[in-house]
Order: C-alpha cells, then sequence, then structure tokens
C-alpha cells in the first residue's frame, strides 16, 4: 500500500478550482505549530482535523484556558465522516462565532451529527476556542 505524501486535508476545504487542499496546505502548519489560524474559521477547521487525527494536545492547546478541560481522552475508535461550516461571523475585533456540523460515527452505534455555534477569542494574535451551544 502506498503512502500519499500529499493527503488531503480532513477539513474538506477545498481550492478555487474544487479540489481538495492537501493537509500541508491547509490545517497542517497549524497542527504542526509552524503558523497559527489565521481567522476563527480556519481554527476551527484545524480542531476538526485534530479530532479526525487524534490529536489531543493541539485541541487542547487550542482551547481558552478559562474554559479549557484538564485533560481530552478521545475515542481512537471514532470515525469522523466530515465538516460543514454553515456561518462565520466576527462578533468584535477579537472575537467571533462559527456555526458548524460534524458528522461521526462511534465505535458502536448510529452516527452522530454535532451541530454547534462555537464562540472564539482571539488573545495576543492567536485564536482560541472558548465554548459553544448545541443546535
Amino acid at each position: 500500500m502506498l503512502h500519499d505524501p500529499h493527503p488531503p486535508c480532513p477539513c474538506g476545504r477545498r481550492d478555487a478550482r474544487g479540489h481538495a487542499l492537501a493537509l500541508g496546505d491547509c490545517c497542517g502548519p497549524a497542527l504542526h505549530g509552524t503558523r497559527d489560524a489565521a481567522d476563527a474559521q480556519a481554527l476551527m477547521r484545524s480542531r476538526y482535523s485534530a479530532f479526525v487525527l487524534g490529536d489531543a494536545a493541539y485541541l487542547l492547546s487550542s482551547w481558552h484556558p478559562s474554559t479549557r478541560p484538564s485533560e481530552l481522552a478521545l475515542d481512537p475508535q471514532q470515525r469522523w465522516l466530515g465538516l460543514e461550516l454553515r456561518a462565520h461571523r466576527a462578533t468584535s475585533a477579537d472575537t467571533a462565532e462559527v456555526e458548524f456540523v460534524a458528522r461521526s460515527r462511534p465505535r458502536s452505534g448510529p452516527a452522530l451529527r454535532l451541530h454547534e455555534r462555537s464562540r472564539f477569542r482571539r488573545e495576543a494574535g492567536r485564536w482560541f476556542y472558548v465554548d459553544g451551544d448545541l443546535l
């Protein structure tokens, strides 16, 4: 089996021609700490990719300290099936909301659909996930 040196980004972002962006050209730099997410929407995409890839450390580091849990256990058997960003709006110069739907299938049971409006805050130039409301 061949290993793809440029796998598509799990977040599903596409270029102007409709081609899937490679992980290294999309969420990869944020996940590897070489570039911060440019805005709340980019952070949301990178956090979804972190869930797909099982990167709990990134999820915790991108979570605002005021609401961050002390630990995060991810189920390695959970399959993430797709992300749909529904809305992105700035609520101030340093806060924003992103509405999304993420689909997954747990180890056992039916597929799940997480519909959330998430809140984000920028501090010292870096965006953080704060919290969200299930819709």
